[in-house]
């Protein structure tokens, strides 16, 4: 097991020394354990490097809060240990990081899977809220549910030692970083960049998984250049764990017919993946070619977004997808300059200033709010808060110091909305 910093990643090797590197990447709320029945057939090929995400499998709690920054700590430990290009392969959030690489970092990225992913998982909303979830009621209703999300059915009742170990592992995993990992999740979306990913990719997804399906791999498959779709029967969300025998044959398939040798110049090239959705024939194996050799890294350079593009990103995180949507809807030539002045102003100018988190700036305004009789907009505010980080403790005391400053009958209102919507926002769906 390797010593971690901030910017690193707690990781292990399983493999031949000089073997090319082949990463596997795990999935929210698991460990690199997700991947043990692929490694003794990986081993033969190449040197499997697996890592485990923030706070997850015991590893330290430094939560990373974007996928791009998970992506940022892959790299800096893959440098830390001399590896530069790499095959790589990650299921769900594993995933997304497999694609923010090929995508920012194509020199890395020598050919790529995809299992159980998406160009964007879901809706920020789903995600934000079971971060409320996990806020307000700890880890154990998210892992108690975990089996039907990640398994079949059938799966999960014939194999209940699998199923435990599941429910476990989302149990030890820290709750700040899982949030965090939620959050990431809920920011990633890449849908009109998929016609960049410029390696050959294999897009892989259990027939019966109701997270990322079907469907979310479809999507992939017609935005990627060179890719090609792998459906595992009988398989769900973890379709490593359910049918390791289908995933680890899929995977060594792949990563042996992306590449041309290229040992005795030291040049790679890589070979076009058949056409879609047919796998090729196993050819002779040829692993990936590892080079041992420091990254590249292009500066980038520092332009001001738009504060309407930040305002209505910053304004959708905090208040969610649903409410601004029906906001903008409701614009109309009256008010359309309006709901302009709000996303440009208040959100792109105010709330994505740098001086105060949003757990401050929810503390603000929901003490604003209450001072000036705004019950409305109280009730989405609130939930807005809870998005933020803020626990139902910590409204209730902003609240109870409301009181003192802006009025007994206004906190009293207040404690109203607040009570109903903390209720809505935190009950454990079952």
């Amino acid at each position: 097991m390797s010593e971690t910093t901030p910017e690193t990643l707690q990781y292990r090797f399983d493999g031949p020394e000089q073997a090319p590197v082949l990463i596997l990447g795990p999935s929210l709320g698991t460990t690199w354990h997700m991947w043990d029945r692929q490694i003794p057939e990986l081993i033969k090929h190449w040197r499997v490097f697996r890592f485990d995400l923030p706070g997850h499998g015991g590893a330290p709690a430094h939560p990373a809060g974007s996928v791009a920054e998970l992506a940022e700590r892959v790299l800096a430990t893959l440098d830390a240990v001399g590896v530069q290009r790499f095959g790589y392969a990650g299921c769900s959030l594993g995933g997304a990081i497999g694609a923010e690489l090929a995508l920012r970092h194509p020199e890395r990225v020598a050919s790529l899977g995809l299992i159980a992913a998406s160009p964007r998982f879901g809706t920020a909303d789903e995600f934000r809220q079971r971060g409320v979830i996990v806020r307000s009621n700890g880890l154990d209703p998210i892992a108690r549910t975990s089996p039907e999300r990640w398994f079949t059915a059938g799966f999960a009742a014939a194999q209940p030692a699998i199923t435990d170990w599941a429910v476990q592992m989302v149990r030890t995993t820290d709750p700040g970083c899982y949030i965090a990992s939620c959050e990431a999740l809920a920011a990633f979306d890449i849908r009109t960049e998929l016609g960049e990913v410029g390696v050959p990719t294999l897009v892989l997804v259990g027939s019966d998984d109701q997270v990322t399906g079907p469907a979310e791999a479809r999507t992939l498959v017609a935005g990627i250049p060179d890719a090609r779709l792998a459906v595992v029967p009988g398989a769900s969300h973890l379709a490593p764990v359910e049918q390791p025998a289908a995933v680890t044959d899929l995977l060594v398939r792949h990563f042996t017919s992306a590449w041309l040798p290229g040992f005795e110049t030291g040049q790679h090239a890589i070979q076009a993946a058949p056409p879609k959705p047919v796998l090729a024939p196993t050819p002779p194996p040829v692993a990936p070619v590892a080079e041992i050799t420091a990254a590249i890294r292009q500066p980038e350079a520092a332009v001001r977004p738009d504060p309407h593009e930040v305002g209505l990103k910053v304004r959708r995180e905090v208040l969610g997808d649903a409410h601004v949507d029906q906001a903008l809807a409701a614009a109309d030539e009256f008010s359309g300059d309006f709901q302009e002045f709000i996303t440009r102003y208040a959100w792109g100018e105010i709330w994505s200033r740098p001086g105060l988190d949003r757990r401050m700036r929810s503390s603000v305004t929901l003490t604003a709010l209450v001072a000036g009789g705004h019950f409305g907009e109280l009730a989405f505010h609130t939930r807005a808060a809870l998005r933020n980080g803020l626990t139902a403790a910590e409204i209730k005391e902003i609240l109870l110091q409301a009181a003192v400053y802006c009025g007994v009958p206004a906190a009293n209102s207040a404690f109203k909305v607040a009570q109903q919507v903390i209720r809505e926002e935190t009950t454990p769906q079952e």
